[in-house]
């Protein structure tokens, strides 16, 4: 068993961050729709949180954030002429496509990709397949410029292989890490890793949800395991409850949260809960683990509370001691009912040994927490050394970008200031000057 490490890589929110409410199905995205947005504020929060946990011990990295506007989809759709024409344009037409291609959703790193560490990867190396998102048009080109930042960043093709996206079709809907899960006894011993599916393709007959769509398919979910070469004895497939999908719980990690040995979850989480702990245990077995469930109730939390206050989009953190911290955002506070079960969870003999939170604010009210902010890769001490290290978080990165944010982004955003070409140039100019602090030159293609 080798030496590893679980890091987090955050997403680096972007100067374009903005309220469309584009994500039908995600309750909050949906609830602050046209308001304005404060980008300079989402990435000092998002920065913060970052540094504390580096400065905690936690292996903490970044994911760069995607050129925007996305003039490819723009000029794909019919709008032409210069950029200023395009924006104009798009704008008068239809102001939700301008709306789609000035997207800041790639900050949510959980949906950038499926990874697996080489300990269960068939040919020993850290695997990663791209997310397609092709569930909506302000995610579905996000993937071209995913693999190509990862492909940056884990370069060395004798440690890391980044498969492009799935095909983008309704079949091999793939919404990436936010449903998947992966537990074991320690990040450099082969584990067992669980996908979480909302709906099945080929199969009319399996239940689906009614009010909102389920983004993962089964067929999806089986074609990562497959491309990763996963031992399927240390696989798990399972469905989400189709009743918490159309409760707005979009993706597994707005309800579930695993880590290690542990299975942080809902007891609405699952649609067969008893079979997938079952499958947990059973899998868990081969690699002599043992499954710790921490189960919340719905007479406790109710699903409403879940979603509204985040408690499951949280990161649980495995610290030096070998306890665990549960990272929440300020929400969880906030709403009566996680409050009070967050004050029962830590006590002598809880898994759960610490909380920790953080004011994210401007990421949740575009319906993303802690969880949907990072992306997990766990690494032996090899694979972290062959990785890009310019993007790995330290106090000197830390003050650079912090000065980077603050001289490129603006503190409020509107919905009409997209039409306006001056914000196209200022995101380009944020951009250009980012490559260069993180030594990735050519990170980025406009065509």
């Amino acid at each position: 068993m080798s030496t590893a490490r679980e890091f987090n890589f955050d997403g680096l929110v972007g100067p374009s961050h903005n309220y469309a409410g584009l994500s039908f199905g995600n309750v909050a995205s949906f609830s602050n729709v046209k308001s304005a947005s404060n980008p300079r504020q989402a990435a000092l929060q998002g920065l913060a949180k970052m540094r504390a946990l580096a400065a905690r011990g936690f292996a903490q990295a970044l994911l760069p954030p995607q050129m925007r506007p996305d003039w490819r989809m723009l000029r794909s759709v019919g709008f032409s002429g210069s950029d200023a024409d395009v924006l104009a344009k798009a704008f008068a037409a239809s102001p939700v496509l301008l709306a789609c291609a000035y997207s800041a959703s790639p900050m949510w790193t959980a949906n950038a990709a499926t990874v697996s560490p080489s300990a269960d990867s068939g040919d020993g190396r850290v695997h990663f397949t791209a997310a397609n998102l092709n569930n909506k048009l302000h995610r579905a080109h996000e993937q071209r410029q995913s693999a190509r930042s990862l492909r940056a960043i884990f370069h060395d093709a004798a440690h890391f292989t980044v498969h492009d996206a799935l095909p983008s079709t309704p079949a091999f809907g793939d919404e990436g890490a936010a449903n998947h899960s992966r537990l074991g006894s320690s990040h450099g011993a082969a584990g067992v890793e669980l996908f979480v599916y909302g709906r099945v393709e080929f199969d009319a007959a399996a239940a689906a949800p009614k009010r909102y769509p389920a983004r993962q398919t089964l067929e999806a979910s089986q074609a990562v395991a497959r491309l990763h070469g996963l031992d399927p004895r240390r696989t798990v497939f399972a469905a989400q409850n189709p009743d918490v999908i159309d409760q707005g719980v979009f993706h597994n990690d707005v309800i579930a949260v695993a880590n290690g040995d542990v299975l942080f979850y809902h007891q609405q989480a699952f649609a067969d809960e008893a079979g997938t702990l079952a499958a947990l245990r059973q899998s868990l077995a081969t690699v002599e683990a043992q499954l710790r469930p921490v189960r919340v109730d719905s007479n406790v939390v109710p699903v409403q509370d879940a979603v509204a206050s985040y408690l499951f989009n949280s990161q649980l953190l495995t610290k030096s001691t070998g306890a665990m911290a549960l990272v929440i955002p300020h929400e969880c506070r906030e709403n009566a009912a996680v409050a009070r079960y967050l004050d029962g969870l830590v006590g002598d003999g809880s898994v759960i040994d610490e909380l920790i939170d953080f004011d994210l604010r401007q990421s949740m009210r575009n319906g993303g927490g802690p969880a949907c902010l990072r992306l997990r890769v766990a690494l032996t001490d090899g694979e972290a050394r062959a990785m890009h290290q310019g993007v790995v978080m330290t106090e000197d990165l830390y003050a650079r970008l912090v000065a980077w944010v603050e001289t490129y982004y603006r503190d409020r955003l509107e919905p009409a200031d997209l039409a306006d070409p001056q914000l196209a140039r200022e995101c380009a100019s944020a951009l250009e000057a980012l490559a260069p602090i993180l030594g990735l030159p050519g990170l980025y293609d406009r065509d």
